[in-house]
């Protein structure tokens, strides 16, 4: 290619009457400023006149991830390509009588094109990254630590090039050389490679997405994952602190992950009271009749004189979660008693709110367990609770 442009400038140099062996460093230096103005020209040219042309034609579009993949930034990347890419071209015409410094210019000419082929990539991967985050379905998927993995790739390929072009050798040989040194450059990457092959089982096994709630005692993480990258696992505590955790670590050790809470749309509540035994009885006539009077039975309930208190005060409960406007009917429901022991016995709720928001839950175990503690003595029943200074006092 390169033969054949300096031969139609040097048969237009002859048309003009000018011998390509009569050309002296004056005129290679005019030829040379005549190159650097048409470079110029043309990098204007594309950032001024092409970049505004694809961005009206990609603003008509429907489609949003050619908004991403032919940004500002994604254009202006590419358009640091043109310079290397045309001096590499025209150079060996205005520098065919100084082989050194031809050899120099074009060397730099190639590692400038290395570089910024580099950066982008790096600026295309961003713009993969912008796209995937907008996607319905890979918005919530760890890729980021991908991305970064894939530019980890591409600036290793990019400085083994740009050796290969400083030192005149083919790169194969480097990275045939490198392979000797593997151990190495395992020990050194070791983090890398581990959060890739971690952050690819996270994604693959739908372990973790950026917005789940995780809690991970051994690091001391209870919050909001924020972010998921190559070598770092973020997480938004509750009290607001960043605790990071190794991509590895969550694949070797257990972690507990609340996104299906949430997905259900609901939290669930499981929490006891005790009973003191001794105030568990059968029911007289006159407090079954009590119970009537005060709308504490329900009509459809079989009650007979072997009819327990509690058992009275367990179907109420029930009855009264069932009721509840905020407690989540499609999810179990239930009422429990549990092993007795020292302290009573346990009687459990087991129920999920109707919203998996911890504001409105916390309300709404408070309020349940406020009317259980308020309705248990109208069953002639007593919570336990071990004796205060007041009670010997009394």
């Amino acid at each position: 290619m390169n033969n054949s442009i300096n031969e139609e400038i040097a048969l237009l140099l002859q048309n003009l009457g000018v011998e390509k062996s009569d050309i002296n460093w004056g005129a290679q230096l005019t030829i040379l400023a005549i190159i650097l103005i048409i470079t110029y020209l043309c990098t204007k040219a594309f950032r001024h006149i092409i970049i505004p042309i694809i961005h009206k034609i990609t603003a008509r579009t429907k489609a949003k991830w050619d908004d991403y993949l032919f940004n500002t930034e994604m254009m202006k990347a590419f358009s640091r390509m043109i310079p290397p890419i045309m001096l590499y071209a025209l150079l060996p015409f205005a520098l065919d009588q100084s082989p050194k410094l031809l050899e120099f210019t074009l060397k730099f000419c190639l590692i400038y094109l290395d570089i910024v082929t580099i950066l982008l990539v790096g600026t295309f991967l961003n713009s993969l990254y912008n796209i995937s985050s907008e996607h319905e379905k890979l918005r919530n998927r760890p890729l980021k630590g991908i991305y970064q993995m894939i530019k980890l790739i591409t600036i290793t390929i990019g400085i083994i090039i740009l050796i290969s072009i400083l030192m005149d050798q083919d790169p194969t040989s480097i990275l045939a050389g490198l392979g000797a040194s593997a151990a190495v450059l395992m020990l050194i990457f070791k983090d890398s490679i581990l959060g890739l092959v971690a952050g690819v089982q996270l994604s693959a096994n739908d372990m973790l997405r950026p917005g789940d709630w995780i809690t991970m005692t051994k690091y001391g993480a209870d919050g909001y994952v924020i972010e998921v990258s190559l070598t770092t696992v973020k997480v938004q505590n509750f009290d607001k602190t960043i605790t990071t955790i190794p991509p590895y670590a969550l694949v070797s050790d257990s972690f507990q992950n609340w996104r299906g809470m949430r997905e259900t749309g609901g939290r669930r509540i499981k929490r006891s009271v005790n009973i003191d035994m001794n105030t568990v009885h059968f029911c007289t006539p006159d407090e079954i009749q009590g119970f009537i009077d005060k709308g504490l039975i329900d009509k459809k309930t079989d009650i007979n004189e072997k009819t327990v208190n509690l058992a009275i005060f367990r179907n109420y409960i029930l009855n009264y979660l069932n009721n509840h406007p905020k407690v989540n009917k499609d999810l179990m429901i239930m009422v429990r008693q549990m092993q007795p022991a020292s302290e009573g016995m346990p009687l459990e709720i087991y129920c999920f709110s109707d919203t998996p928001d911890w504001i409105p839950y916390e309300a709404l175990q408070s309020e349940i367990f406020e009317h259980v503690m308020a309705m248990v003595q109208e069953f002639n029943l007593r919570i336990f609770q071990r004796p205060a200074g007041t009670d010997f006092k009394s």
